[in-house]
């Protein structure tokens, strides 16, 4: 499979530094790499392995190729779902990263609202037969049995997906993070969505409303209306949330809200907003997100500050690699000790957490099946 990078005419940036880390990126995903300087949509549809176009082209997104992925290092408003912006130059590496995992690994876009960005790419198991899930699936299979599942918060009518049994896989929700701002996006997830459902679990790669450009209440009302859609789709499994970095926060806040979680995993999570914000975390992102700080708007943060919201109503497991922010660390180990929730600390970097092939990863998911 070879990657077509469009390498556009209109390209701020060295081309020979793109190309680099594009041929990288490639070889790391067992890919090889062609780089054009311009494309037709005819172009993009003929190819047959992923493409992807930097800056973005308007003309070609609105022919809306299939396998092609825009990516513009600015910041802008994205015209398309398959529109990625404002990370840089190494963002121009997760863009053919989720060109890849789309092609090899296809995912059915859910909706679970009316906005563009109300979505989850779920994927359903890719094996069937006794896995990792397994034991999940059965170890909560008589909790879940005596639970009242009820959604908490309203979700349109979604199709009932194919596991509908009464052992069925665990579902997996996966909240990205980002610092809550828009130019980080679900294919943060693509590589564990596509692991759990190797596992034999159903994968839940959830979008959702960021507060940089929809405020703060949209972003915690279409968390737990991703949720209350997963339950619509697969009544009866267990949902266990997997939140990264600003997305632990937004997962343990559900953890708080939903008695019926049956566990909420913080992935170097950002779980104490009053003291995150004091530091002034992400250049001033809690702030930029919960619009204000503790004094200006009180309620937003005790509402979601996981460390207000001891004793959370539902379980989790906090995991943080040893190699990250000191302050992620220090924040990790602080909840830890006021929570009584264990923490799976262990060396890695920030991003080593979301790593399929990482050990802390292993062993995240290790103890993810010994907790439910």
């Amino acid at each position: 499979m070879d990657v077509l990078l469009v390498l556009g005419p209109d390209l701020v940036a060295d081309r020979d530094l793109l190309t680099k880390l594009a041929g990288d990126t490639a070889w790391d995903l067992d890919a090889g790499l062609r780089v054009v300087g311009a494309a037709t949509a005819a172009d993009l549809a003929a190819h047959d392995g992923p493409a992807v176009v930097v800056p973005a082209d308007p003309a070609l997104m609105a022919a809306a190729p299939a396998n092609t992925v825009f990516y513009d290092l600015t910041v802008a408003h994205p015209a398309s779902p398959q529109h990625l912006h404002g990370r840089g130059v190494w963002g121009l590496a997760w863009a053919i990263r989720h060109a890849v995992f789309r092609l090899r690994h296809p995912a059915e876009r859910v909706a679970y609202g009316e906005h563009a960005e109300q979505w989850a790419d779920e994927r359903l198991p890719a094996r069937s037969g006794p896995g990792p899930a397994a034991g999940v699936a059965a170890a909560v299979a008589a909790t879940v049995a005596a639970q009242s599942l009820t959604a908490t918060a309203a979700a349109p009518d979604l199709p009932a997906g194919a596991m509908d049994a009464p052992s069925v896989a665990p579902v997996g929700i996966l909240i990205h993070g980002g610092f809550w701002r828009s130019n980080w996006a679900a294919d943060l997830m693509d590589a564990l969505a596509v692991d759990l459902s190797a596992r034999g679990w159903v994968s839940w790669n959830l979008e959702y409303r960021r507060p940089d450009r929809n405020g703060w209440a949209a972003t915690t009302a279409d968390l737990a209306a991703g949720v209350a859609g997963a339950r619509q789709r697969h009544p009866g499994a267990p949902i266990v949330l997997f939140g990264h970095s600003a997305g632990g926060q937004l997962a343990l806040r559900l953890a708080a809200d939903d008695p019926d979680i049956a566990l909420a995993v913080s992935l170097a999570g950002v779980l104490d907003l009053h003291e995150g914000q004091r530091r002034f975390l992400g250049e001033g992102a809690i702030t930029t997100a919960l619009g204000g700080g503790p004094a200006d708007v009180p309620d937003v943060y005790a509402a979601s500050d996981p460390m207000t919201r001891l004793p959370l109503a539902s379980p989790a497991l906090l995991v943080q690699g040893s190699g990250d922010s000191l302050d992620l660390i220090d924040i990790n180990r602080r909840f830890a000790a006021a929570s009584g929730v264990t923490l799976l600390e262990q060396p890695g970097d920030h991003f080593d957490v979301i790593a399929p092939a990482s050990p802390i990863w292993a062993a995240t998911m290790e103890a993810v099946v010994s907790r439910t």
